[in-house]
């Protein structure tokens, strides 16, 4: 029976040490997000432990908490999906990325922390990271509309399908920066994003056009002004810069849309979508 007690622990003291040589992390991009935006996350895992990992077989190999600053642990909406096999051999890393948003109920502004536990089932074992801490703020409203999304030809004798969107203005790392939310009738959020810096002083210029996408311009610096196109499913489809040679503003066109006037366009990395390769050879250098 010793003998066997002494394998038994032998065993177990091999898995514990192979169990600390490998470490799960998780990272953000950012540290603040306004309530139902997206929550991106990475989760990085390295293998030291001198034996090839077998994960993703299943949907609990990777599972994550959330808490609020007081300890509370914050509801469920749903069960983060993650399922996809991989091996991870040893002396390897491996990063997960996943919107952890849809699943957890993060409403409310506040100091919160992320804890990613990561199953072993070779081992039976459980790595659990270190918290990860993030803030949800609360953004100030400069404007909502609603709008009705245009006919499908298929559908007649129906009331409009409705877009909701909103304007948020919020400090991040003292920086104001201007968001686009869009949810539905009913209050359900599409997508909540940031269109960029802004200044205090510059009031965005949203408009609506007859397709139902919003255009929104801004002043983004002191001479540069940011042009920004979403559509009713909060996708970003423009985005340009224009410097300030005259103020830009948005100016509607006969076939019901919006375009810039004044200023002068400035081709960057950033645009959507990017200028074809003749409109950046024949663009002056950025300053």
């Amino acid at each position: 029976m010793k003998k066997i007690a002494a394998v038994i622990a032998g065993c177990l003291a091999v898995i514990g040490s192979a169990t600390a040589q490998v470490t799960v992390e998780v990272t953000t991009e950012q540290d603040q997000f306004l309530p139902g935006e997206s929550l991106d996350v990475a989760v990085r895992i390295i293998n030291r432990s001198g034996q090839t990992l077998h994960l993703g077989a299943d949907s609990a190999w990777l599972t994550f908490s959330v808490e609020s600053r007081n300890g509370l642990v914050v509801s469920k909406k749903g069960e983060v999906p993650v399922q996809g096999e991989f091996t991870l051999d040893s002396s390897k890393r491996a990063t997960k990325r996943v919107n952890l948003a849809p699943y957890f109920g993060l409403s409310t502004p506040g100091r919160y922390t992320i804890t990613a536990t990561l199953r072993v089932a070779d081992w039976n074992q459980q790595i659990v990271s270190p918290a990860k801490g993030f803030d949800i703020i609360a953004g100030s409203k400069l404007w909502e509309q609603v709008v009705g999304l245009p006919k499908i030809a298929a559908v007649s004798n129906q009331p409009p399908e409705l877009r909701r969107y909103i304007l948020h203005q919020a400090n991040y790392l003292k920086q104001l920066m201007l968001y686009v939310q869009v949810t539905d009738a009913d209050g359900k959020v599409y997508r909540v994003f940031p269109l960029g810096p802004m200044l205090s002083f510059g009031q965005p210029e949203p408009q609506v056009d007859k397709t139902s996408n919003l255009h929104v311009l801004y002043q983004d610096g002191p001479r540069t002004f940011s042009y920004s196109v979403v559509d009713p499913d909060g996708m970003l489809i423009v985005r340009r810069t224009y410097d300030y040679t005259s103020r830009p503003r948005l100016k509607a066109t006969e076939d019901g849309g919006f375009e810039v006037v004044g200023g002068t366009r400035r081709l960057t990395p950033k645009d959507i979508p990017a200028p074809a390769i003749s409109d950046r050879s024949a663009a002056p250098p950025a300053p």
